[in-house]
């Protein structure tokens, strides 16, 4: 039986890097929005361009656009084994063609995490976040050199980390994601932890919440 993990959290909670490393830990995909998009855009893909033309309109990606997009990778060889989401869903439409698409490959397990941490904490984060340049990696905290570890690329800060525009994104990301967390609340394999513990401790409890939910016997 296939593992799918998704991994919610506000911007700041730390979810791409738990998502990494519970990837290369469990031998799973990890899959996020923007590498999916970046990757289709260099293939080509007419979904891709598409959701392209939108962003550098500074329009949002549609469900149809992105959901088109994520369907194709998530039915690649390479994702059967399972994957690890971050950044997707983002809408209950989404949440529920994610549903159909894990149908379509037969019996899977979908985990559903939700990191949360307090707000004060997400804003001293992201204060200090930097991310790549060139390729748009997001660098962990304790990362201090200039370069990016993935492409080399120059390590800089956002201009939107700060506090005024971090904590108007914190509120469209409870506002959009409240639904989603609905939809997934009270499946037997959801799970909420402690993002503001260090970061071992809240990998050593993402991977107990992980296995408790996977064996609790049932797909969704």
């Amino acid at each position: 039986m296939g593992l799918n993990v998704i991994m919610m959290g506000p911007p700041g909670a730390g979810k791409g890097t738990q998502a990494g490393r519970i990837a290369r830990e469990r031998g799973l995909l990890k899959i996020s929005t923007g590498d999916i998009l970046r990757d289709a855009i260099k293939e080509g893909q007419p979904e891709a361009l598409l959701a392209k033309a939108k962003m550098d309109r500074g329009e949002l990606v549609d469900d149809p656009t992105m959901i088109a997009i994520v369907r194709q990778r998530l039915l690649r060889q390479d994702a059967r084994k399972g994957v690890v989401l971050d950044g997707f869903p983002r809408t209950v439409a989404q949440a529920r063609t994610l549903d159909q698409i894990l149908d379509e490959r037969g019996q899977e397990t979908l985990v559903v995490v939700d990191v949360v941490v307090p707000e004060a904490e997400l804003v001293r984060r992201l204060a200090s976040r930097r991310i790549c340049s060139n390729c748009g990696t997001t660098a962990d905290p304790s990362y201090l050199e200039p370069a990016c570890q993935k492409c080399g690329g120059k390590m800089v800060q956002r201009a939107d980390d700060n506090q005024g525009v971090v904590l108007e994104r914190l509120k469209v990301y409870h506002r959009e994601t409240k639904p989603v967390l609905e939809y997934y609340r009270k499946r037997p394999t959801f799970r909420a932890v402690n993002g503001a513990q260090a970061p071992d401790i809240v990998a050593r409890e993402l991977d107990d919440m992980i296995d408790d939910a996977r064996s609790a016997g049932k797909v969704r």
